[in-house]
């Protein structure tokens, strides 16, 4: 097989990442020169090097320099400054350039925000979080590429031929700046992004593969190192839909993780023997790297044993720590987190249209479902005990492979049905939400509308696309906007159509045309959800929920109150042509009428405008045929002479 028809599928991880290809009909993943198919997602820069290292020698490299070595940089993929999950730490809590091993950084609360370690967070030239490393800042996607160029190495080497071709997997709530910023990643490292693949969707696909012939509707609970997604996906002889998904990409085992390394934090202080230093909230980059190292010894240890012993030996100086930590203590500590993800997967069930009882199987995947409180919470919230047939670790990857094969035409008999997650449309006049494609629209898909000028001599309009829920655009977050001009005229004489595509990764390109003129402008999106967090995604959803009926009668209010100035911008315009053929009695009733529509406009009541407006409707009847009878005569009387 040539190079050109090899497509590979990469897991990109915050944690771990995974590669694999289709040989001779068969999904398979690829070890390293280690025999190991896991690749841990850690770039570590040193002094002199000419390349980073990467994988497990960059993971053992970040004890003795932690400032240089990034571990979970696709937490930060994507995001910008004003992003409140990623706070730009200032040089009091850690922000300068320690030297190995001599520097400190705050340990709490500036570490466990960061998820980074030692590493310096702070944004880049356009706004968009990176790492320092050596006074030089390197973004997200420089990090990630080198992850990638990694794992088409173990690639090439497996298959021994070049590979330029990739399937890369993200979780299904990146927004399309994060995805776009993966695919870019990918370009750095040499490889042709062929898809973007949502993660539990390859999840899904692994799970399917041989099951072609069954028809069933599964719930994918994946809760990796970083992030948690759920998805609702029907499975129908060969044939995936994704039905609804949710999900959070800053929840996962790097979040238990940090948990445990506060819970260690704040036992060794108590612990006798052990000596403070003068500043006993900081911790030197090494300890950090100890007490993170220890706390996932203790976390993969519970997940198969009642308690364990955590020993730190030769904490500072001669002195040791030892202490005991049972299941059920870290339970406790860890119950409130894994908590978010019962929401989460019944608003999945409840967008799909689907209850418990209606899935044929709940699939566990990502590395934290090992753990048995999570698999307790997976069997309450799915009512029934979940499948944990899959491999946690790859599943997704498998997914990914199978996903490529199906591009390459090594595997049939299997097409793939993505969605949206949340609604895209425009705004318009009155400053309401126009929704194009709805949330949970089956991907690729196509849909646009045709718009108007909303007043006479209007030489342009403003399109402001937007993703949200809600009902009013104010409430949704603007994605991008452009200006479309054209000819000026009369109200209502332009036609500007506008359609939405989104392509199989959930990218958007925008398209307006001017029919008149046939100019189009194209722009694609590549900034999407203004850099907002995953939680508040969830905000917007609930949002959604709990203003329903405030947000409706906001829209209704909105839109009667269009109708009344297109109405009374209509009468002062028809009275006069009317002349004596409106009698006097007619003429006062449409005054009235117009006086009461100005009075609820000004009160702004729905139901007073409402009823102010079919007044005024009625009141305008006769006007309406006195007008239509002229133009009816003089129209014949054109044609007759």
């Amino acid at each position: 097989m040539s190079d050109d028809a090899d497509i590979i599928g990469i897991d990109l991880g915050t944690t771990q990442s995974l590669v694999g290809v289709v040989e001779a009909g068969f999904p398979i993943l690829l070890a390293d020169d280690r025999g190991s198919r896991m690749t841990r997602s850690v770039v570590a820069y040193g002094k002199d090097a000419a390349s980073p290292m990467v994988g497990e020698e960059a993971w053992r490299h970040r004890i003795v320099e932690a400032p240089r070595t990034v571990v979970s940089i696709k937490r930060l993929i994507g995001r910008r400054v004003n992003d409140s999950n990623f706070p730009v730490r200032p040089s009091s809590t850690g922000g300068g350039h320690p030297e190995s091993g001599g520097g400190r950084a705050g340990f709490s609360p500036a570490y466990p925000q960061t998820q980074l370690g030692s590493v310096r967070v702070a944004p880049g030239p356009d706004g968009s979080l990176g790492v320092v490393i050596d006074d030089r800042w390197r973004s997200p996607v420089e990090v990630s590429a080198e992850i990638l160029r990694h794992l088409k190495g173990v690639a090439e080497a497996g298959l021994g031929r070049p590979v330029s071709r990739a399937v890369i997997t993200v979780p299904a709530y990146f927004n399309d700046a994060q995805r776009q910023a993966t695919r870019e990643a990918g370009r750095l490292a040499g490889l042709t992004v062929e898809r973007i693949l949502n993660e539990p969707t390859a999840a899904a696909l692994a799970y399917g593969l041989d099951k072609l012939g069954e028809r069933s509707r599964i719930a994918v609970y994946d809760l990796g190192g970083g992030t948690f997604d759920v998805s609702i996906l029907e499975l129908n002889e060969g044939i995936f839909q994704v039905l609804a998904t949710h999900g959070d990409t800053q929840l996962g085992g790097d979040d238990i993780d940090r948990l445990l390394v506060q819970w260690l934090g704040e036992a060794l202080p108590q612990s006798p023997g052990i000596p403070s230093t003068p500043e006993p909230d900081l911790l030197t980059s090494q300890e950090q790297a100890r007490l993170l190292d220890a706390a996932m010894e203790a976390k993969h240890a519970l997940s198969f044993a009642d308690q364990y012993e955590i020993r730190l030996p030769f904490w500072r100086g001669t002195s040791s720590f030892t202490t005991i930590l049972t299941r059920a203590e870290f339970e406790v500590l860890i119950r409130p987190t894994l908590e978010r993800t019962r929401g989460l997967c019944r608003k999945a069930m409840v967008d799909a249209g689907v209850t418990p009882s209606d899935l044929s199987a709940a699939v566990l995947v990502g590395g934290s479902t090992r753990i048995p409180l999570v698999r307790q919470l997976a069997a309450e919230i799915f009512e029934r005990e979940p499948d944990t047939s899959q491999h946690p670790d790859e599943t997704v990857a498998l997914g990914a492979v199978i996903q490529a094969g199906i591009l390459s035409g090594s595997l049939r008999r299997v097409v793939l049905l993505d969605v949206t997650p949340l609604s895209l449309g425009l705004e318009t006049f009155g400053g309401l939400m126009n929704v194009i494609l709805p949330r949970n629209t089956t991907i690729p898909a196509r849909a646009g509308e045709m718009f108007t000028n909303a007043v006479t001599d209007q030489p342009g309009m403003q399109i402001r696309i937007l993703q949200g829920e809600r009902e009013m655009a104010r409430d949704n977050w603007t994605l991008g906007e452009f200006e479309v001009h054209f000819e000026k005229g009369p109200k209502g004489s332009a036609r500007v159509g506008v359609q939405f595509s989104i392509d199989a990764d959930g990218i958007l390109t925008v398209l307006a045309r001017d029919t008149k003129t046939g100019q189009d402008q194209i722009v694609e999106i590549r900034h999407a959800a203004v850099d907002v967090t995953e939680s508040k995604v969830e905000e917007m959803i609930s949002q959604s929920v709990d203003h329903a009926f405030a947000d409706m009668s906001e829209r209704q209010l909105a839109e009667a109150t269009l109708k009344s100035h297109e109405l009374l911008e209509a009468v002062a315009a028809a009275l006069p042509l009317a002349g004596d053929a409106l009698d006097g009695a007619a003429r006062a009733q449409i005054t009235t009428c117009t006086d009461g529509v100005t009075a609820a406009l000004a009160a702004a009541e729905l139901r007073r405008l409402k009823a102010a407006n079919q007044a005024l409707d009625a009141a305008t009847e006769t006007l309406a045929a006195i007008l239509v009878e002229r133009a009816l005569q003089e129209a014949l009387e054109r044609r007759l002479g």
